[in-house]
């Protein structure tokens, strides 16, 4: 395949996604980003947005809340003729500190992963630009 074909972006969680109790973000939002990264990759790699096919192997392994910084990455791991398989991470990287202040945060020396996924994706043969 040549070199990886990797995607990553980050963003602050807002009170916006804040779903339950405490300002905890809803896990579906760290998959809604990992839906970003898929697009961006498939752009990359056949020119199209490509769809969304399923998402497999789901682990959510901390909590999200409203203010925490979230770096949300994805690659392609294998390619068939029209699906790319994808593996994706949420990380963690600056978290709230409501137990300091309301505008308490710290920088994560060592980013906490939040999320992990694997993922199918496929771009219909006629609308691939290249690759």
């Amino acid at each position: 395949m040549g070199s990886k074909i990797e995607s990553t972006i980050r963003l602050r969680m807002s009170a916006h996604d804040a779903h339950y109790g405490g300002n905890l973000v809803d896990g579906a939002r760290m998959l809604a980003l990992f839906g970003d990264v898929a697009t961006e990759l498939l752009i990359q790699k056949d020119g199209d947005e490509g769809l969304f096919v399923t998402y497999s192997e789901v682990e959510f392994t901390a909590p999200v809340f409203a203010g925490d910084y979230i770096e949300a990455y994805g690659c392609i791991e294998a390619e068939g003729k029209t699906s790319r398989k994808m593996s994706f991470v949420a990380r963690k990287v600056i978290a709230t500190r409501p137990d300091i202040s309301e505008t308490a945060a710290d920088f994560l020396e060592e980013p906490v992963i939040v999320c992990k996924a694997r993922g199918v994706c496929v771009v219909p043969q006629e609308k691939k630009r290249h690759g």
